[in-house]
């Protein structure tokens, strides 16, 4: 089993994972808009603080690219056909090598569901960000947020990874996070 996360997301050991995001898809996504909008401010904040932000793309030949203000905040894009991107071939060379993953993405219920549960059995902390994720419907959604924190990734915030990533509001790059949390 995964040991627990430490007491805060350390950003010297994090990496930011965007699943799914696709222009196609988001339309039908409850409250999609608002799973974009953490998403982005999460990359923002990962580039200040440069964390490697990266993103995938399910079937990307047939659902197209992530949202563009997401794809262009990540630094790669791995498309893959696998609802859980831990399978495909070339994941495992794609993820940096830092023990921290931070998940946010569409569909909850889906690929991020299936690669959070990859990534647990791979032996990596994963802190899913609950309101940077979504599916077609509220039930999918909270059912995938359970049965991941049952599994042992840590439910998050957009607003709860930002503040354990900083620390401190000493920190150099609070001043130019606070427009983000604001």
């Amino acid at each position: 089993m995964t040991a627990p996360p430490s007491r805060a997301i350390d950003p010297t050991k994090s990496v930011l994972l965007l699943i799914d995001f696709q222009a196609k898809l988001m339309p039908s996504i409850r409250d999609g808009d608002s799973a974009v909008a953490n998403a982005r401010r999460l990359a923002k904040v990962a580039k200040l603080l440069s964390i490697p932000a990266l993103g995938t793309e399910q079937n990307p030949a047939g659902l197209g690219p992530n949202v563009a203000e997401l794809k262009d905040l990540c630094s790669n894009t791995f498309g893959k056909m696998t609802f859980d991107a831990t399978r495909e071939v070339g994941f495992s060379d794609f993820l940096p090598d830092r023990p921290s993953v931070v998940v946010a993405g569409c569909e909850t219920h889906v690929c991020v569901m299936q690669t959070v549960l990859g990534l647990l059995a791979a032996g990596r902390n994963v802190h899913l960000v609950t309101d940077a994720v979504g599916s077609r419907t509220a039930t999918n959604r909270d059912k995938a947020i359970e049965r991941m924190a049952r599994n042992g990734a840590d439910a998050v915030t957009t607003e709860m990874v930002i503040f354990d990533w900083i620390g401190d509001c000493r920190h150099p790059a609070f001043k130019s996070i606070l427009p983000l949390i604001k």
